[in-house]
C-alpha cells in the first residue's frame, strides 16, 4: 500500500543570521505608516507531493530533501506539515 502525502513546509533563517529582506520591508512598511510592525523576516513556503509505504519514511525522506535541497542548514530552519491526501491499495 502506498499513501499520497502534502508537504508543506515552511524554510526561515536562524534568529542568528541578519535578514536584510525583512529589514527592507520593515523599513517600507514604516515609511508607508504601519509603526505598528516590528521585527520582520522572510522566508520560503514549499508544497510537494509525497508518495511511500508509511508517514515515518515520508519524515525522513523529507528531512534529507530540506537539507540537501530546499534548505542551507548553516544559516536556515526548516519544518513540515504533512497531511495524508490519499492511500492507494495494491488491490486489482
Amino acid at each position: 500500500m502506498q499513501t499520497k502525502y502534502l508537504a508543506k513546509i515552511f524554510v526561515t533563517l536562524r534568529p542568528s543570521v541578519l535578514d536584510p529582506a525583512g529589514v527592507a520591508v520593515q523599513s517600507g512598511l514604516q515609511q508607508m505608516g504601519y509603526d505598528n510592525v516590528d521585527h520582520v523576516r522572510i522566508g520560503k513556503y514549499i508544497e510537494l507531493n509525497i508518495t511511500t509505504s508509511d508517514e515515518a519514511k515520508a519524515r525522513q525522506d523529507l528531512n534529507r530533501i530540506c537539507d540537501q535541497m530546499l534548505s542551507n542548514p548553516v544559516i536556515e530552519n526548516y519544518r513540515f506539515d504533512l497531511i495524508e491526501v490519499e492511500t492507494q491499495t495494491g488491490v486489482f
